[in-house]
């Protein structure tokens, strides 16, 4: 049987590099909760109509909704995924485990990385305005300094949530509720640790060699 990927890291561990491989080389489809409920609200669909209510209120979905979105969207019998950024909590695991993925196998890949590379990496992180492109400034630099090597663009920017002051309570955030869901998975004998600070092709053997 075919396992799905469940990735979990911090901010700029390197899950979406990974994802953006499996999906070119290996047919996964990424699933990003975000897209799902943007993609449902153009929709006009009910469960859409419900979720743009909410939004609209201020309020945050409920994982309610999201388990509905999850349900609605992803067809397990034909296709691979890889959930990226979620689950964010123990609860999200057991219940993405017991009404989405059930019965099916998956595998959880836990990006381990140093707190104080992830603040260098995401500092330095600068995305192209024009077309999205995403630079590091130390680890994957433009051609040209300045100018995007996809488009020519003159906008490379740094985004507001990778200011050292936010990666930092972000971090925070994710580390008080990443270990119940790691000790969740591991205990189910489901949990991969890589070392999100080795070289790309380095993770992504390790990751395809256990799925």
């Amino acid at each position: 049987m075919k396992s799905h990927l469940i990735f979990i890291g911090a901010p700029g561990s390197g899950k979406g590099t990974q994802a953006s491989r499996f999906v070119a080389d290996r047919g996964f489809r990424h699933v990003s909760t975000g897209d799902l409920l943007r993609n449902e609200i153009a929709k006009f669909s009910v469960l859409g109509l419900e979720v743009k209510k909410v939004m609209d209120s201020g309020q945050l979905v409920s994982d309610e909704h999201v388990i509905k979105l999850l349900q609605a969207n992803i067809d397990l019998l034909q296709h691979q995924y890889i959930f990226d950024g979620y689950p964010r909590n123990l609860t999200q695991a057991q219940t993405l485990d017991r009404d989405v993925l059930t019965g099916s196998s998956s595998v959880a890949v836990y990006f381990e990385i140093n707190s104080d590379m992830l603040v260098e990496r995401l500092t330095n992180r600068r995305t192209c305005k024009n077309c999205g492109a995403i630079y590091n400034l130390i680890s994957k630099k433009p051609k040209i300094m300045g100018i995007c090597d996809i488009c020519g663009g003159t906008d490379l920017t740094q985004r507001p949530d990778d200011k050292e002051e936010v990666i930092t309570n972000r971090l925070k955030v994710f580390s008080e509720t990443v270990s119940p869901v790691l000790s969740y998975y591991e205990g189910l004998g489901r949990l991969i640790k890589v070392d999100a600070e080795a070289k790309v092709d380095e993770i992504y053997k390790i990751i395809t060699s256990k799925v």
